[in-house]
């Protein structure tokens, strides 16, 4: 994916800026989820006892898997600002889990460009409003402010 410049992304403000491939949410990403974080309650690893004790008629994946999964759908549907050198996450400003993501549930993210801060420092601040859509659901499976960082290379004055 070709980088995009600053200007560019300063005149996205606003405007969708990206829609990600649809992503199939399985029962192994779930189960390595709950050993990664140690969250294995039965509503996510048990297929059997979720579908007989929960509304849900089997597993569900664990919201912050869900969350997660923000930073590969990022890569794949977002292009980098010319002459980055890194970028993190600085937090969400919202976060809200709306519906469950239910094992073999296909789901994608829609990402709105809400804002932009450069710093004199050669950081640039991000918000970007993202929604989780699952296929075939009304509602989705969350829905976010989400702010990132991304250092840009300082590039030498030209006189």
């Amino acid at each position: 994916m070709e980088p995009i410049s600053l200007d560019t992304l300063l005149a996205s403000v606003g405007k969708e800026v990206g829609v990600s491939p649809w992503r199939t949410v399985t029962q192994r990403m779930i189960d390595q989820f709950a050993d990664a974080t140690d969250d294995h309650q039965f509503i996510h690893c048990d297929p059997e006892r979720a579908a007989r004790e929960t509304p849900f008629g089997g597993t569900i994946a664990h919201g912050f898997l869900s969350l997660s999964l923000l930073s590969a759908m990022t890569f794949e549907t977002m292009p980098p600002i010319e002459n980055t050198k890194m970028g993190v996450n600085h937090g969400f400003d919202t976060l809200r889990f709306l519906a469950p993501v239910k094992t073999g549930s296909r789901i994608r993210t829609h990402f709105v460009l809400a804002d932009v801060k450069v710093r004199p420092s050669g950081w640039v601040q991000t918000a970007h409003d993202v929604t989780i859509e699952i296929e075939g659901s009304k509602k989705p499976a969350l829905t976010a402010r989400w702010l990132t960082l991304t250092l840009i290379e300082r590039q030498p004055e030209t006189a």
